[in-house]
C-alpha cells in the first residue's frame, strides 16, 4: 500500500445496543491493523429504540415485537452474533432475562466524554457493560459507574445526565445522519465520500481500505 499523507477519516454512526455495532467496529479495527492504515474515527449517535420507554424492555419481547421473530429464530441469530463475535475478541452472553434499552442518554454521555478525549474508550467498555456483562445501562448510577471505569469524573457523569445538558445537540447529530440517509446501523463513512453498511468482515474491510488506499488523491 500506498503511504497515505493524512490520516483515514472514519465516521461511525452507530448504537450501543447494535450487537453488529460492536462486531462490525471490531472487524474493522482488525483490518485496519492488518493493512498497517493511518487513521481517526470519529463516533456518531444514532437510536435504534428511540421510542423505547427509558426502562427498557426485555431483549427477547422486544426482538418478537419488532421483527416477529420465533424463540427458534431469536436463539439461531444469538447463535451467529456469538460467533461473529468470538471471531473478533469480543464475548456476548446472551441470557433470558437481557433488556434492550433506550439509549438516548447514553448518546448524551458520550457526547460529554468526547470533549473529555475519552469518546472511544467510553463506547467500547458500554458495549461491554451490555453485552458482556448484563449491566443495567437505563440505570443513571450504573452508567456513572462506567465512565468513572474509564477514567471520567463519576458526579459529573451523572450531572450531565440529571440535566440532559447535551439533549439538543445529540438529537441534532441524529437527524443530521437520518438526513444523509442512513436508516440503519453500523454505517461506516470514509473520507465523508464512501458509505458501508453493517459488518462486512474483516476480508471485505481489508479489501476496502486497500481499494481507498489506491485511489488518487
Amino acid at each position: 500500500m500506498k503511504n497515505i499523507e493524512k490520516p483515514l477519516r472514519i465516521d461511525i454512526v452507530s448504537d450501543v445496543v447494535c450487537p453488529w455495532c460492536v462486531v462490525g467496529y471490531r472487524q474493522l479495527a482488525e483490518a485496519l491493523k492488518q493493512t498497517n492504515t493511518e487513521y481517526e474515527i470519529h463516533w456518531h449517535p444514532f437510536e435504534l429504540n428511540p421510542n423505547m420507554p427509558s426502562e427498557g424492555q426485555n431483549f427477547r419481547e422486544h426482538i418478537a415485537e419488532k421483527y416477529g421473530s420465533t424463540k427458534q429464530e431469536s436463539d439461531a441469530s444469538r447463535a451467529r452474533m456469538t460467533e461473529a463475535g468470538s471471531e473478533v475478541g469480543f464475548e456476548f452472553n446472551f441470557s433470558d432475562d437481557m433488556r434492550m434499552h433506550n439509549t438516548f442518554n447514553l448518546h448524551q454521555l458520550l457526547h460529554w466524554a468526547h470533549q473529555q478525549g475519552r469518546m472511544h474508550e467510553l463506547k467500547q467498555a458500554l458495549f461491554t457493560a451490555h453485552f458482556t456483562n448484563g449491566r443495567n445501562i437505563s440505570d443513571h448510577s450504573v452508567l456513572a459507574d462506567i465512565a468513572s471505569e474509564t477514567g471520567l469524573d463519576r458526579s459529573e457523569a451523572l450531572a450531565v445526565l440529571e440535566d440532559q445538558r447535551f439533549a439538543k445537540e445529540v438529537r441534532a447529530a441524529e437527524q443530521h445522519w437520518q438526513q444523509q440517509g442512513i436508516q440503519s446501523v453500523p454505517a461506516v463513512i470514509f473520507n465523508e465520500r464512501h458509505l458501508v453498511s453493517g459488518a462486512q468482515g474483516v476480508e471485505n474491510f481489508t479489501s476496502i481500505l486497500q481499494q481507498l488506499a489506491d485511489m488518487p488523491d
